[in-house]
């Protein structure tokens, strides 16, 4: 009898192994690092360049993140500790955000103001809108430079009309090859380039940005149609089947069903839900959190796309103490991908990731991809407060089971608590915390920190002999250490007085 199933082992317990518990073993290796190939699956239709994804997590995860995450070939997970609208609006952000081209591009009327239009060039970061009758016809196009001398005091009542760039403009029919849009857009030296059907409907949108960031970020994941992918969370408590369509109607491609317990029926009926519902026949979903080779099985039974496992490990997380239940992070994953490898179904371990070597060990122990959470928290781009202390920089950072996030949107919602299973609970004073709040060194921007941390892991792979990730789980080999082998695996016997960017010291 497997002793992770057994209430009576033949042991007393069996052995749980975490990060700082093992090694990599070196071998024989004529990799290059910088050509080491980190390409890795999400999900089952969900590939990225780098294993990389940050946390749906309040003071980890918004739109920003989301973007930058996709940008760098990772992927981010808007956390769903806020309406069914506003996620909505973000996993729409995402997706407009860059395009091979824009199918359903923002317009505005002829007889609107130039307040709506100022309004709406602000919300969705953009500089100008085409303009279109009731019809859907194209009439023109208005731009911050169109309105860049009209006084501020006009807005209110200055329409578009007045100021805009009216047809005939350059435009080019649907379907146009991306060399020859480029080549439009340099003969006349425009940004915008409308996309028109045979009767003069604006159909779509291409932007020179949008060339522009494909140089940029040549690895970036995106869709068939060269748009960000976007992947959010959500619940199986209350409206959180109202927030899933809702998702789907603004461009979401991975659902992630997201819970602190993956293994029980609330979240598998969910999944399965999910999975049959034709609406959703396009998405990826993922489900988790589990620990556990059975918790695995049952969701891949249930028909996941991806799972999502850590029950405990996050620097910020207390189930481990208050509950006295989770399993030791590398033995985590390795139970889970006995399930999950032989039904094709990627796994991500989250949580429990210290430095860029645990993600190498993450990937040897079963994982595909890894979630971080504090690693990224003091990121420019999350969305936690910057604090200054003693003239250091530090962003806030806490567990989605901690007592403000669990009290976050108030007594008129559950806040986070439907995902500690307290969505029950109706006073703040009778909530039972599973994390805490605090702060993380601010870290500049997410390339800066991706760079290293993927850097670290591609030294792993020169290191182990790996050209890619699935030869990594294939050759990777655990030595286990003891508390002695640990410290001789940090700087010791010597006052740091440098820190590297990629090492900050024993937390």
């Amino acid at each position: 009898m497997d002793p992770m199933q057994s209430g009576m082992p033949e042991t007393l317990a069996p052995l749980g192994l975490t990060f700082d518990d093992v090694l990599l073993l070196p071998a024989e290796s004529d990799v290059i690092p910088s050509e080491a190939d980190t390409t890795s699956k999400v999900s089952r239709n969900v590939t990225v360049s780098v294993p990389l994804l940050s946390s749906a997590m309040d003071t980890v995860t918004e739109s920003r993140m989301a973007i930058a995450m996709a940008r760098q070939g990772g992927l981010g997970v808007l956390h769903r500790s806020v309406s069914i609208d506003e996620q909505a609006r973000q996993v729409d952000l995402v997706k407009r955000s860059e395009s091979g081209m824009v199918t359903d591009p923002v317009t505005i009327g002829p007889d609107a103001t130039l307040a709506e239009m100022d309004a709406m060039c602000g919300h969705y970061r953009i500089s100008g809108l085409p303009v279109v009758d009731d019809a859907g016809v194209l009439m023109g196009i208005v731009t911050n430079r169109d309105i860049r001398f009209v006084p501020a005091t006009e807005y209110d009542h200055r329409l578009v009309r007045s100021v805009m760039t009216p047809m005939p403009l350059v435009t080019a029919p649907v379907g146009i090859k991306p060399d020859d849009a480029f080549a439009l857009l340099g003969e006349h030296k425009i940004e915008k380039l409308p996309l028109v059907d045979g009767d003069g409907r604006l159909k779509g949108l291409i932007t020179v940005k949008d060339f522009v960031k494909s140089e940029e970020y040549p690895n970036a994941t995106k869709d068939a149609e060269g748009r960000l992918l976007s992947a959010a969370a959500v619940g199986f408590f209350g409206d959180a089947w109202e927030r899933a369509m809702t998702l789907i109607d603004a461009g979401a491609d991975v659902l992630v069903v997201d819970t602190a317990h993956g293994h029980t029926s609330a979240l598998l009926d969910m999944v399965g839900k999910l999975k049959a519902e034709p609406k959703a026949a396009g998405v990826d979903v993922i489900g988790g959190n589990v620990a556990t080779r059975a918790g695995a099985q049952a969701l891949v039974d249930a028909g996941v796309d991806g799972i999502k496992v850590g029950i405990g490990p996050g620097s910020i997380c207390t189930t481990r103490v208050v509950a006295g239940v989770g399993v030791p992070q590398v033995t985590a994953i390795n139970e889970a991908a006995q399930a999950a490898r032989p039904a094709g179904v990627p796994v991500i371990g989250d949580g429990g990731l210290q430095y860029s070597g645990d993600i190498a060990k993450a990937i040897v122990a079963g994982a595909d991809t890894v979630m971080l959470g504090s690693l990224l928290a003091g990121v420019a781009e999350s969305p936690g407060e910057l604090i200054f202390i003693n003239g250091k920089q530090f962003k806030s950072y806490r567990g989605m089971g901690s007592l403000g996030a669990l009290r976050k949107r108030g007594a008129s919602d559950t806040g986070s608590r439907d995902r500690y299973f307290q969505a029950d609970v109706v006073a703040d004073d009778e909530l039972v915390p599973e994390g805490i709040e605090g702060q993380v060194p601010f870290r500049g921007p997410l390339g800066s920190v991706t760079q290293q941390l993927i850097g670290g892991l591609r030294q792993s792979m020169f290191y182990t002999g790996a050209s890619g990730i699935t030869e990594l789980q294939q050759r990777g080999r655990f030595v286990r250490i003891t508390s002695a082998g640990l410290k001789e695996s940090h700087p010791h016997d010597i006052q740091m007085t440098v820190e590297a960017p990629n090492y900050s010291g024993r937390r």
